[in-house]
């Protein structure tokens, strides 16, 4: 607006009301909503994955159907099995979230929170994930030195399969870790999640 004897005429350019640097929306050409699309997407197959592979890995356990031994007479093997349903349920969070951003193009939480949450926790059950497979792997090998399991023993063929499948969660798992890591450091030195 100016003023002309008094008189206010409107501007020809509006000027745009803008309290905050921040709060002018991104702007994203279509290669780069694409890009951001199949980032998104790629974070979402291997958070599939990891779910898929921890829940199986929990259920394979649980399933064991041997009355000598069982899955819950070991602190090794109920340490597997709690570390893959708590890492099946975070990837099941964390899938949800994925499909939020894919469908919406905004995070669940603030995304200051949301980078350093997905980034934490990502390291921390993987690591837990590691231990707990690692374990497991030594507890299966001490009941085959002791002669407890044998070639067609249905309780450690099947507590080998959830070991495997505990293994393959957490690199599932671990290559999520550096996806979120990697949105991690574009938001420290650009300000957003995406470096486009």
């Amino acid at each position: 607006m100016t003023r002309n004897c008094g008189v206010e005429s409107p501007s020809p350019r509006p000027r745009i009301h803008q309290t905050h640097p921040h709060d002018t929306p991104h702007f994203h050409s279509t290669l780069s909503e694409r890009k951001l699309r199949r980032f998104n997407t790629l974070i979402f197959v291997f958070r599939l994955a990891a779910f898929s592979s921890a829940l199986s890995a929990a259920v394979f356990m649980l399933a064991t159907k041997s009355a000598s031994p069982h899955w819950n007479d070991f602190g090794a093997f109920r340490f597997v099995v709690a570390a893959n349903a708590i890492v099946a349920l975070y990837s099941l969070f964390e899938m949800i979230a994925s499909a939020w951003e894919i469908s919406r193009g905004s995070t669940i939480f603030p995304e200051f929170c949301q980078v350093w949450f997905d980034f934490s926790h990502d390291q921390v059950f993987a690591y837990m994930l590691l231990s707990a497979d690692a374990a497991g792997t030594e507890m299966a090998r001490q009941l085959r030195r002791v002669a407890t399991c044998t070639a067609n023993n249905a309780f450690c063929i099947q507590s080998d399969i959830a070991v495997g499948l505990g293994f393959a969660a957490f690199l599932f798992l671990m290559i999520s870790s550096l996806l979120s890591g990697f949105r991690v450091a574009c938001f420290v030195i650009k300000g957003s999640r995406y470096h486009l």
